[in-house]
């Protein structure tokens, strides 16, 4: 399927590498003017000169509440709207780790990124979104929002909570042109899953998705991009797996 977003202006953060970094791409293929945000300078400054002058980089941390309002404020200053947004930056955190035993520093780290972060961003894209007579979000959750896993109570409490963000955003802005959906990867072959991994680790990790692979970053940017689009003007709230099959089993 083919997207053209030409006059939109879209917002990525966690932009500059894995699944943000192809949606990226692909908005920027599709016309979209689009500002990249992300905690690492070098990579996202080196993203936009990748792709060239439909692109702005922007350093952000978005535990920070005003440095995500600043973002916002670039987004309108430099392109003069925003109508489109992926919400994507995210950790893992601590693993391995049973809940009493994890420290309190490291679940707040968990909670104030793929947590807070998210309902930062929601709050000032929104806004801009009103102002611009609407718009569209995702938000990049995981399989990890549906299920469980040992371990990992940060990262899966964090990605739980971040459906039901979605739903209520959803429903709050459904009769003002603002759509809010959610996508739910699997474990996707980004430079971050495979650093370090043994190649028998990552049979076994291929091999809890029933179709024998992890997925891939454009596999991800294509549903994210449907969802922005206008072809998916009829859905929001939504929850999209695109997991390989992961949560069948």
């Amino acid at each position: 399927m083919k997207f053209d977003f030409h006059g939109r202006v879209a917002l990525v953060t966690g932009g500059a590498s894995g699944i943000g970094a192809e949606i990226v791409r692909r908005l920027v293929q599709a016309g979209a003017q689009v500002v990249i945000a992300d905690r690492d300078e070098a990579a996202t400054q080196a993203l936009a000169a990748d792709l060239g002058e439909r692109t702005r980089a922007y350093v952000v941390d978005v535990r920070e509440a005003t440095e995500v309002q600043a973002l916002v404020q670039f987004c309108q200053q430099e392109f003069g709207a925003l109508h489109l947004a992926v919400n994507s930056a995210g950790i893992s955190g601590r693993r391995e780790t049973p809940l009493h035993e994890l420290d309190l520093d490291s679940w707040q780290q968990v909670i104030d990124i793929n947590l807070n972060g998210v309902f930062y961003c929601l709050k000032y894209e929104i806004e801009a979104m009103l102002q611009a007579g609407g718009g569209a979000v995702v938000n990049v959750g995981s399989i990890l929002g549906q299920v469980g896993v040992p371990g990992s109570v940060g990262y899966v409490s964090s990605k739980h909570a971040l459906v039901g963000m979605t739903k209520t955003a959803a429903l709050d802005y459904a009769q003002q042109n603002i759509r809010i959906n959610a996508v739910a990867p699997g474990y996707i072959d980004t430079p971050l899953i495979a650093q370090g991994m043994s190649s028998q680790f990552r049979a076994t990790l291929e091999g809890k998705h029933p179709v024998g692979r992890l997925g891939q970053s454009a596999e991800i940017a294509d549903l994210v991009l449907f969802l922005l689009s206008d072809s998916a003007s009829f859905i929001t709230g939504a929850y999209y797996l695109a997991d390989g099959g992961y949560t069948l089993q």
